[in-house]
C-alpha cells in the first residue's frame, strides 16, 4: 500500500467496523425477483401502508420556493411540532429523519472511547453509531422476554457510561420501556435518548418527563404514523439545558423545504392520519391473533406497527426466502437474542391475508 493511499488518512477504526444493513426499496426488490412492483407486499420496513395525507402532495405542488434555502432556525415547523407534543418550541430541533437526530445525540456526547450502552436486541443503528464515533459499545443483553436487565444495566451505569439509547416501543421486539425503569435510569449521570419512532401506535410518550430530568432526550419521527418515510422528517425534544449548545452545532439547512411542508400538512391533517394509525393497530391485533394459530410460529406482543415472531421447526432464513419468491418481503434475524426470528410489518388487510396464507402453506410441510 502506498503511503499516499487515501485509506491511510481514514480514522483507523472505520476500516474494521461493520456497516448497517438497511432494507431495499420496492423497485429494486421487484427487479431482483422478476416481479412487478404491484406484486410486492412490502412488510420489511415498518412503513405506513396508507401513505401520507393527501394534503402533503397538494402542499408540495403549490410550494413556490424550492430554489430558496430553508429557514435554518426552523421557526414555523418547530412551532407546529411543539404544539403537537405540547412543549416549548425552543425544545424542538428538526432533522433529516429520526436517524439524524440519533446521530446528533452521538455528536453531542460521544468522544472516542466513551461508553455507549446498547441493550440488544434492539435497533441496529445504535451500535452502528457507537462504532462510527469510536465509542466503546457495552452490550447489556435483554432478558428472555426482551425487558431490560436492570441489574446489569445499572452496574454499567455505575461504572461511568456516557450515553444510552432505548427504544420504546423497542424495535424489533415491540415491547415498551416501563416508566419506573426509565426514571431509575435517568437518576444516573448519563445521557438518555428515548427513541419513540413508533410512539403513536403505542399511545404513550416520555416527552412529558423532559422538564424533570435534564439528561433526557426524546427522538421521534413522521416516517411511521404520518407516512413520510421517503421525505425524511424527524425531530428531537431536548431539555432546556441543552438548547444553546444544540443550536451551536446543528447543521444549518438539515431539514429540506419539502420535508418541512410535508410536516406542516401532516399536522394539519393529524385527525385523518390518526384514524389510519388506529386501522394499523387493529390490523396488528388481527394479524397477531392469526399468527398465534400457527403452531410453528410464536408471535410476541407488540406496541408498534410490526410483530416479531420466533420460527420453530424450520430456518427463519428459509421462511424469508420462500416468502420473497412470492413477492412478500419480511425481515429476518439470527443474532443473539433473536435466533431464528422474523419481523413482519403491519400492512393492509390484504397483505396480512397474503402473508398468513403463505405461512400456512409453509407450515403444512413443517415436521414432515
Amino acid at each position: 500500500m502506498s503511503d499516499k493511499d487515501i485509506n491511510s488518512l481514514l480514522r483507523p477504526h472505520l476500516l474494521q467496523m461493520p456497516g448497517y444493513e438497511p432494507v431495499e426499496p420496492i423497485d429494486v426488490m421487484a427487479k431482483r425477483l422478476g416481479l412487478s412492483p404491484a406484486e410486492i407486499s412490502k412488510l420489511d420496513g415498518n412503513e405506513n401502508p396508507y401513505g401520507p395525507s393527501p394534503k402533503v402532495a397538494e402542499r408540495l405542488a403549490k410550494f413556490p420556493q424550492y430554489h430558496i434555502y430553508p429557514d435554518p432556525a426552523q421557526r414555523v415547523v418547530r412551532e407546529a411540532v411543539a404544539d403537537y407534543v405540547d412543549v416549548d418550541p425552543d425544545q424542538i430541533v428538526m432533522g433529516n429523519g429520526s436517524d439524524e437526530m440519533l446521530a446528533f445525540a452521538a455528536t453531542l456526547f460521544l468522544n472516542h472511547g466513551d461508553v455507549l450502552v446498547n441493550c440488544a436486541p434492539t435497533f441496529g443503528v445504535y451500535e452502528f453509531l457507537g462504532n462510527v464515533f469510536g465509542a466503546r459499545v457495552v452490550n447489556v443483553p435483554r432478558n428472555e422476554d426482551f425487558t431490560i436487565d436492570m441489574p446489569s444495566l445499572e452496574d454499567v451505569l455505575k461504572r461511568g457510561a456516557k450515553l444510552v439509547y432505548l427504544a420504546s416501543p423497542n424495535n424489533p421486539t415491540g415491547n415498551l420501556l416501563p416508566r419506573e425503569q426509565l426514571k431509575c435510569i435517568l437518576d444516573y449521570h448519563v445521557a438518555v435518548v428515548i427513541d419513540e419512532a413508533y410512539a403513536e401506535f403505542a399511545g404513550e410518550s416520555a416527552v412529558g418527563m423532559i422538564g424533570k430530568w435534564d439528561n433526557l432526550i426524546v427522538v421521534r419521527t413522521f416516517s411511521k404514523w404520518a407516512g413520510l418515510a421517503g421525505l425524511r422528517a424527524g425531530y428531537a425534544v431536548i431539555p432546556p439545558a441543552l438548547v444553546e449548545t444544540v443550536w451551536k452545532v446543528k447543521v444549518p439547512y438539515n431539514l429540506t423545504v419539502a420535508a418541512e411542508q410535508a410536516v406542516l400538512a401532516s399536522l394539519e391533517d393529524r385527525d385523518a392520519l390518526m384514524k389510519n394509525v388506529r386501522l394499523i393497530v387493529d390490523e396488528r391485533d388481527r394479524m397477531f391473533e392469526r399468527l398465534g394459530k400457527l403452531p410453528w410460529i410464536r408471535p410476541f406482543p407488540s406496541a408498534g406497527n410490526y410483530i416479531l415472531c420466533e420460527v420453530r421447526g424450520v430456518l427463519a432464513r428459509d421462511v424469508r426466502d420462500t416468502l420473497r419468491k412470492k413477492g412478500i418481503l419480511i425481515r429476518y434475524f439470527d443474532s443473539p437474542g433473536l435466533r431464528n426470528c422474523v419481523r413482519i410489518s403491519v400492512g393492509l388487510p390484504k397483505d396480512s391475508d397474503r402473508v398468513i396464507e403463505a405461512l400456512q402453506e409453509i407450515g403444512a410441510s413443517v415436521g414432515k
